[in-house]
């Protein structure tokens, strides 16, 4: 096992002998809980098949697939069972801005990727997600009394209230390639009334479809300037995920796990999602890819998140038998 210390948090790479090029397995130890969420609003807990508690879903319960299957295939000669890479990583909550660029590296070499984040509600896979990016949006204006003098200010809450304007006929304009979700996340600015504020800015996310909208919207958002004289308008890129559209490769990968299942008595299925994720970098890159290997449940980042135990046994069985020559 490596640590990967990163400013965010240490990353895990462990590398588990076997037979032929590793398959990658990918997943995240962070979540969007914050510290004592499990003593307070979000405690753990087990109600029948329900099992609960924060990152429980996305994605705690992933991680136990890929540690239950691997034990169950120790057992196996080296000869038996495929060789595997496993990346945790610390911030793919907040885009994987230090672990995302080291993703290619720690892919060298693969011969398939398989991500651990939840399946779709109804169990199916995941094979393509849309292209994610976070952005910051930041105004400088300057500060006045503002009744005073209030023709000395410029209010930079206003100059971000107009730049919000101008993104959304961005994101909306009906001649881009592909459609946009945009959603402003956070806004902050200004602290009294009686003065005109000289700091403002929002965070912003992004969803796309396709590489090229993503080119395109982001190269419109680079080239925003101020409307008001005297103002200053940045925008910072935080994190971005490529769209992975989803190839033969792709389709192939999720058609040999879906044979395995069959052997199982399992239906396997696979669809593209809206969300992005680790995968994103790792599918746009050409490796064979599918996500969404985690077990069915609900909630996300809610607090009623949850997974199925059934569903828990029947994924690690799968990954089981899929890493089990010469299943994949």
């Amino acid at each position: 096992m490596h640590q990967a210390p990163t400013a965010a948090g240490v990353d895990l790479v462990i590398d588990v002998p076997g037979t032929g090029a590793p398959v990658l397995l990918i997943g995240h130890t962070d979540t969007v809980w914050p510290l004592g969420t499990l003593e307070g609003d979000v405690p753990w807990s087990v109600d029948g098949d329900v099992v609960r508690g924060p990152g429980a879903y996305d994605m705690k319960a992933g991680i136990v697939v890929m540690l239950e299957a691997l034990r169950a295939l120790q057992p196996l000669p080296l000869d038996r069972r495929r060789a595997v890479r496993v990346v945790l990583v610390a911030d793919e909550e907040i885009g994987s801005p230090e672990s995302g660029p080291l993703l290619a590296e720690r892919a060298h070499g693969a011969a398939a990727a398989i991500g651990f984040e939840s399946p779709h509600p109804d169990g199916a896979l995941k094979v393509g997600r849309r292209g994610s990016a976070r952005v910051r949006l930041t105004v400088t204006g300057r500060a006045a009394h503002a009744a005073l003098d209030p023709e000395h200010g410029i209010s930079a809450v206003d100059e971000l209230v107009d730049q919000l304007l101008r993104i959304r006929e961005i994101v909306s304009d009906p001649g881009l390639p592909g459609p946009v979700l945009s959603n402003v996340g956070t806004i902050a600015g200004g602290a009294r009334t009686n003065v005109v504020p000289a700091h403002a800015a929002a965070e912003i996310g992004l969803r796309f479809t396709d590489p090229a909208t993503e080119a395109a919207v982001l190269r419109a958002l680079s080239a925003l300037t101020p409307v008001r004289d005297g103002a200053i308008v940045a925008v910072d890129v935080l994190s971005a995920r490529p769209a992975w559209q989803a190839s033969p490769d792709d389709a192939a990968l999720l058609d040999r796990i879906a044979a395995v299942g069959d052997g199982l008595g399992q239906r396997i299925t696979g669809r593209p999602a809206a969300g992005a994720g680790d995968t994103n970098l790792l599918g746009a890159l050409g490796l064979p890819t599918v996500d969404g290997f985690g077990p069915r449940g609900g909630g996300a980042h809610a607090v009623d998140e949850h997974f199925l135990g059934s569903a828990l046994r029947e994924r690690i069985d799968l990954l089981r038998a899929v890493l089990t020559i010469p299943a994949v």
